[in-house]
């Protein structure tokens, strides 16, 4: 029988598009992917399903995805439950010990093991852990007046590494250690890309609420599609890449300079942008390499 929906590929449509995604497929075969999950995909229930049906699929067709998220919004949301004040600065938040604690619940609990549900629930198989798992992220204080928000001194591997050679996904919150057991709360764009420099990962996806860096900020179309990182400094101080967006691309930097092939930045806003960035000629965001 004719298909009348006009929004609906034909057989012939759907088996174009895999035979398209080939090429990218076997380029991606099991290598390992990190994705930088947070901002507005982690709120919309529709967008998160979409993102968890996405990783998913990368592992179904041979990838090694690691999933490393945040969860800002959920923390300050606990912090005012319990009437506790929230204060940045520059853009961190100023952390004491009990924020702390209250950041380890929720990420580490909440959000972290809700993930490994979706995940679940979509059929992969996945394995919620935290930085203070078999010491895998050791840290410091990032600056006194900060508090307990860390910079990161060390990343151990192995527990990623253990669990991806079981089959499993590894959704890793980002708290961290130090020996005298203080924990940490740890930006997970820094954490994302140190933990992709040290599984030397094929790619680095960083979802954020905007569409990759744009030549000028009014204008959509002025998307920068590819950025050699040597590149980037020079993009900083003509003022193209400012205010929020310096740290991400720091972030960016550091992890091709430890050994990451290509780093995305995506626009986790748009259904299936993972997908499009990983599976298409044209891509979606913009790449660093």
């Amino acid at each position: 029988m004719e298909n009348t929906n006009q929004n609906e590929l034909t057989n012939t449509q759907r088996a174009g598009v895999l035979v398209h995604a080939l090429p990218y497929i076997q380029k991606y075969n099991n290598k390992i992917v990190v994705v930088k999950y947070g901002g507005n995909a982690m709120i919309n229930e529709d967008l998160k399903n979409a993102v968890m049906s996405d990783i998913v699929l990368l592992k179904l067709i041979g990838m090694k995805v690691v999933l490393v998220h945040g969860g800002g919004p959920e923390i300050t949301e606990t912090l005012n439950a319990v009437g506790k004040k929230t204060e940045f600065v520059n853009g961190l938040r100023v952390t004491d010990a009990e924020t702390a604690n209250i950041a380890m619940m929720v990420l580490a609990g909440k959000i972290n093991k809700s993930l490994v549900n979706l995940l679940n629930k979509f059929g992969a198989k996945a394995l919620g852990l935290c930085g203070l798992d078999s010491q895998m992220i050791r840290a410091e204080k990032l600056d006194e007046k900060l508090g307990f928000v860390g910079k990161i001194t060390h990343i151990n591997e192995d527990p990623i590494l253990d669990v991806l050679n079981m089959g499993y996904i590894p959704v890793i919150a980002t708290v961290g250690y130090d020996d005298e057991g203080n924990v940490y709360n740890i930006n997970a764009d820094t954490a994302a890309a140190r933990i992709a420099g040290k599984l030397r990962a094929e790619a680095l996806i960083s979802m954020t609420d905007i569409d990759g860096i744009l030549r000028d900020k009014d204008d959509p179309s002025s998307l920068i599609h590819e950025i050699n990182a040597s590149e980037a400094p020079q993009l900083m101080r003509e003022g193209i890449v400012s205010g929020g967006m310096i740290p991400k691309v720091e972030c960016c930097i550091e992890a091709i300079r430890r050994g990451v092939k290509k780093v995305f930045i995506i626009n986790g806003k748009i259904p299936h942008s993972i997908l499009i960035e990983t599976m298409t000629d044209e891509g979606i965001g913009t790449m660093f390499v």
